[in-house]
């Protein structure tokens, strides 16, 4: 299940209707990051989880150049501190 929806994505975003294609992209890839890396299925319920995305949607579009690389330095440790966070807080069958 999605944890973002293209909407709220592109409202954080501040992005126009003719950027819908990159920003599926950019919310697809979030949550995927999020689930390798915490091996748990979160929804769009969980709010740290939907922050994270947010916040790696936003580093990757606003640094397009650097994608697949580490988050930048200015986001790195919010995204650390959330990713610590949703890594210790939620058992893999806890869905929300």
């Amino acid at each position: 299940m999605a944890i973002l929806t293209l909407e709220e994505t592109k409202m954080w975003l501040r992005v126009d209707d003719d950027e819908d294609d990159i920003v599926e992209i950019l919310k697809g890839a979030a949550e995927t990051y999020l689930h390798n890396a915490v091996d748990v299925e979160f929804d769009g319920t969980n709010q740290l989880a939907k922050l994270y995305c947010l916040v790696l949607c936003a580093d990757w579009y606003e640094n397009r150049d650097l994608i697949g690389q580490q988050p930048s330095e200015k986001v790195r440790f919010t995204v650390q501190s959330i990713m610590t966070q949703l890594q210790n807080a939620y058992d893999p069958t806890d869905t929300g």
